[in-house]
């Protein structure tokens, strides 16, 4: 999980910004009914091939008895049938009566181009702060007798390489998911229950709120979302943290902006899938800066904020300050195009949702502001959506997964939700 770099990157640059914390348990909701918007996958034949092995046999959960590479066809953010990846993982023990029920897994933001996938990636990511708990949380659910299925999402290491991945589209990443879970029964057939939920964490936090809302695409017995630190509110997040940032000293400046523009970047590339011809990158980001923002088509994450921070020494060892470092453009949020995504592909949560959904959120969190979440949930339930909301004072944007994956409270929420 490649969100713990920038956790590392905005905590050395000393952005922290904190809203009122505590816990705020108003339940769940009980019923499995299905939700809306969403028509049902009719997709014929989901599974494109036998899925192949994950190849980095050295991460493979010791509880699994299967670690796959499985494509599968999905409909894309433009109607299309497309074609997309994700790793599955089977449980050893036998089916029950009924079959293993599936937890599908969403990944955080790791970049849009198909190099970037998890699927062609390691599970467990070594170095300063080494992540071990996406792997021990799959390894977890396999143990429980779960099937898990941990989509790509659109665009992000599909075959042809050819599409850009929709970064951040609600629908986009919601059919990820459902069309995943749905080619996932296809696959094992009777050894695969209709049961299933879904957690996620940052961007995935956002994806599996997605996938809440789209559910009923699926046509199976949905129970429920957990979603960690869930992307919301870009448009508060940016404002806030680019206010907060600017107190700061030049490098640490350097360092939070590289951040922030790579985000802003992926969110353009985004744009960019759905509008090819437009010139997402000049609308967003003044020149020649948005020339450095177009290399998101291929750069993950680390390696992005690397080519925006060292946009931002070349000019300071020009200028001696970055009080005319060619950003974003004033007013880029109020584009056709940018609003689009802002008020309509983006926001989770605009519909009523009448499935149990769990969110946790940090108060020490610098990615995803408490402040964006306490509104995102305001604005649910003021739809009458219920939301059993679990704030932690000393949670970050790594903490809020990691402590819950070690403690098990995790695995018990999904057990939770999985027996009703």
């Amino acid at each position: 999980m490649k969100l713990n770099l920038l956790t590392i990157m905005l905590l050395g640059s000393g952005l922290f910004l904190t809203a009122c914390g505590g816990s705020d348990n108003k339940g769940g909701n009980s019923s499995t009914s299905t939700n809306v918007n969403a028509d049902v996958n009719n997709i014929q034949n989901p599974v494109v091939s036998t899925p192949v092995a994950y190849k980095f046999t050295q991460d493979y959960p010791p509880n699994a008895a299967e670690s796959v590479v499985m494509t599968y066809k999905m409909q894309g953010i433009k109607g299309q049938e497309t074609q997309a990846t994700a790793l599955v993982f089977t449980p050893k023990t036998e089916p029950p009566a009924g079959g293993w029920p599936i937890v599908a897994w969403a990944h955080g933001t790791v970049g849009v181009g198909d190099d970037c996938a998890p699927s062609r990636n390691r599970l467990i990511v070594e170095g300063l702060l080494p992540d071990v708990h996406t792997q021990k949380m799959i390894d977890s659910f396999v143990q429980a007798g779960y099937v898990v299925v941990a989509p790509d999402y659109e665009g992000l290491g599909e075959p042809s390489g050819r599409e850009l991945h929709p970064f951040l589209n609600l629908k986009s990443e919601a059919y990820s998911i459902t069309d995943a879970v749905v080619a996932t029964k296809s696959w094992l057939g009777n050894k695969a229950s209709n049961k299933w939920a879904v957690v996620g964490a940052s961007q995935g936090g956002h994806a599996a709120l997605g996938a809440a809302q789209y559910a009923a695409r699926a046509n199976m017995d949905y129970k429920g979302v957990v979603a960690f630190a869930p992307a919301n509110n870009l448009e508060m997040i940016e404002s806030l943290s680019d206010m907060a940032v600017a107190q700061r000293g030049l490098f640490n400046q350097i360092l939070s902006y590289s951040v922030l523009d790579t985000l802003t970047a992926y969110m353009a590339a985004g744009m960019k899938s759905v509008y090819p011809t437009e010139p997402v990158y000049s609308i967003v980001f003044k020149s020649p800066t948005d020339k450095v923002a177009e290399k998101a088509e291929s750069e993950c994450i680390l390696d992005m904020a690397n080519s925006m921070s060292n946009s931002m020494f070349t000019y300071l060892g020009k200028n001696e300050n970055l009080e005319n470092y060619p950003r974003k453009n004033k007013g880029y949020t109020q584009h056709p195009i940018v609003r689009q995504f802002l008020d309509k592909d983006l926001p989770p949560l605009q519909t009523v949702v009448k499935t149990p959904i769990i969110i946790y959120q940090g108060d020490k969190d610098v990615i995803v502001l408490p402040r964006a979440t306490d509104a995102l949930v305001a604005q649910a339930r003021a739809l009458t959506t219920k939301i059993d909301y679990r704030k932690g004072p000393d949670w970050d944007h790594l903490t809020v997964f990691k402590d819950n994956v070690e403690n098990g409270q995790l695995l018990v929420d999904i057990k939770t939700l999985l027996a009703n």
